[in-house]
């Protein structure tokens, strides 16, 4: 459908300025529908993918590339990041004089799918490596002065991926070792003194790149070795096979999903569907996952589970996973990753219950919103952050005290730099250590600085105008009815993929239906079938409970409504339905 011009941006779309949730619904801006317009009549879209593609900004003439974009032409010149080239040739002086490698990685899926990117392409050149990760409760985050001087007495190079651009300290202990860091963390004024920095977010970077994860940017220095080594006449690995890992990285972590990462992300899930890599199929098994992963089950059914490790088990058995080609191991690792991953959600349960109650009591209208308690799990307070701020639309913090030590978590949302504000508390001296980039942050600190640390905080996310969110106005594309609700358009819109991070999926408002049937699922879910009078709609609404939906859905009493969300295809017993991913509603009457 196409939006009345007269329509502006303030206007609440299907008229509803509060739904049943409490948000109020915008349809697209006039100068977005006249772009869908256009897309329609010159590029020949359909009015529904034609919106989508307009939300993004693309031209007519920019839409078939956009819909098939080509990896050799959004990928950069490696050597145009700083210190990349330093990085290159001590790598391969290294390979080339056998010296002793040791590949220090943060705990999460983006340190692991780094390490298992370097150890993959080490081992194709016949090198091996030494895979080192912290153990989140013992060392914490990042390089420490004890492991590091270990890994020096026996390896000539070590290079820490997703980690190690505040390490200063840590990196002048690993004494009679070069140090490489390849990084996307926010950088400070100066640089631990080391071979190499590499990383997009360097303050001296122009910041073109700076939404690539850690393992985006890892993939750049194996361009650039590649390109060395054909340079040299030697070929250099596969490269294109080990996107699955760059995708897998860059949903989990957030990054968004724009441009190059995009691109990463569209070619990775093409690799990923060729199931060539053992510790991935174990993981798509042990889910019971029936069909080639999608963006969502990167970022939902992977990524939990290699996270687990390093949450609540052995640091190193995700990056472990993804590294080895033993099917066998690969199958026992996954194993015990998705238990550790069961286990992880009981804990969180725990503490997102516990920790949704305290700020409450604290109150929820603040520009942050945050919790600390004795005794939280240090390896679930990421998770229970990002659900504050999912529920609160503001930026989170939870901390974990053990004795006086605390260690947190923080989410931000769109607009809202919280990385940048939590390093200035660190150069304030208000806490002990914390960095992070633009959407999620770490911090250590003691009791007695959390209160003064937390108003500060709060301070300067009110200055970045996060105070100032409601709810959250829920956006939409335009207006569908269920008979147009096809297998084939959902195939259609999914060109515009993969969604996520700064790409959000489209969602579209679907007028006037009626419940026809309604029944519980699951843990707070709600099954629904809807219709027009004319077609019907299948539908779901997840945690339904917590959102407060249920009570509404269920004693409608034949009453109208306009409802909104995602169209999407439910796989079920080898057949295909399309269901609705509810979001929400508002009475139509």
């Amino acid at each position: 459908m196409s939006i009345p011009q007269h329509m502006d941006i303030s206007d609440a779309f299907l008229g509803v300025e509060t739904s049943l949730t409490g948000r109020r619904w915008l349809g697209p801006a006039p100068d977005t529908a006249r772009l869908a317009e256009a897309l329609m009549q010159r590029a020949d879209l359909p009015p529904p993918l034609a919106h989508v593609l307009a939300r993004r900004g693309v031209a007519p003439e920019e839409a078939a590339g956009f819909l098939a974009p080509a990896l050799r032409d959004l990928m950069p010149d490696p050597a145009r990041l700083a210190d990349m080239g330093r990085a290159a040739e001590r790598v391969l002086i290294a390979l080339e004089r056998r010296e002793r490698i040791a590949i220090f990685a943060d705990y999460d899926v983006d340190g692991g799918a780094s390490a298992a990117l370097l150890i993959g392409w080490l081992r194709a050149m016949g090198h091996a490596a030494t895979l080192y990760i912290p153990d989140r409760i013992d060392e914490g985050y990042g390089p420490n002065e004890p492991a590091m001087a270990a890994l020096a007495r026996d390896h000539a190079l070590i290079v820490c991926v997703d980690c190690g651009t505040l390490s200063h300290g840590p990196i002048a202990a690993a004494k009679g070792a070069d140090v490489i860091v390849l990084d996307h963390h926010l950088a400070g004024a100066t640089l631990p003194a080391c071979v190499a920095v590499v990383n997009p977010n360097r303050q001296d970077e122009d910041g073109s790149l700076g939404h690539l994860c850690a393992a985006g940017v890892v993939f750049l220095l194996l361009v650039e070795l590649n390109r060395r080594l054909r340079a040299g006449g030697r070929p250099g690995p596969d490269l294109i096979a080990s996107l699955d890992l760059v995708a897998l990285a860059t949903v989990a972590d957030v990054a968004p999903l724009v441009g190059l990462n995009r691109a990463f992300v569209r070619q990775g899930l093409k690799v990923m569907a060729r199931r060539s890599r053992p510790g991935l199929v174990a993981l798509g098994d042990v889910a019971r996952l029936d069909r080639p992963p999608t963006a969502y089950h990167l970022g939902y059914v992977f990524g939990p589970r290699v996270n687990a490790g390093g949450r609540i088990g052995a640091a190193d058995l995700g990056a472990r996973l993804l590294a080895t080609e033993d099917p066998a191991e690969a199958a026992e690792l996954a194993k015990r990753l998705d238990t550790l991953n069961t286990d992880r959600r009981e804990i969180e349960g725990r503490v997102r219950d516990a920790a949704m109650a305290q700020a409450e009591a604290r109150g929820l209208d603040a520009a942050l919103v945050w919790a600390a308690e004795d005794g939280w799990h240090p390896g679930v307070v990421g998770i229970v952050a990002a659900r504050l701020k999912e529920a609160t639309n503001r930026p989170a913090v939870v901390i974990g005290f053990d004795g006086d030590a605390g260690k947190g978590s923080g989410r931000s949302v769109s607009g809202v730099d919280l990385g940048a504000a939590v390093q200035r508390l660190a150069a304030e001296g208000l806490i002990e250590k914390g960095g992070g980039h633009r959407m999620a942050a770490g911090l250590s600190l003691s009791r007695a600085q959390l209160e003064p640390a937390m108003a500060r905080l709060t301070e300067l996310m009110a200055k970045q105008g996060a105070g100032d969110r409601g709810p959250g106005d829920l956006r939409l594309d335009g207006m569908l009815m269920p008979a147009a609700c096809t297998v084939e358009l959902i195939e259609r819109l999914e060109e515009a993929g993969p969604f996520g991070a700064a790409a959000p999926a489209p969602r579209f408002a679907l007028p006037g239906l009626r419940i026809r049937h309604s029944r519980p699922v699951g843990q707070g879910h709600l099954k629904l079938t809807l219709s027009d009078g004319v077609s019907t709609l299948d539908a779901i609404c997840f945690d339904a409970a917590g959102s407060g939906l249920d009570a509404a859905l269920q004693a409608h009493g034949g009453r109208a409504l306009h409802v909104a969300g995602r169209i999407e295809v439910n796989h079920w017993n080898g057949r295909q339905t399309v269901q609705l991913r509810l979001d929400d509603a508002a009475w139509a009457e």
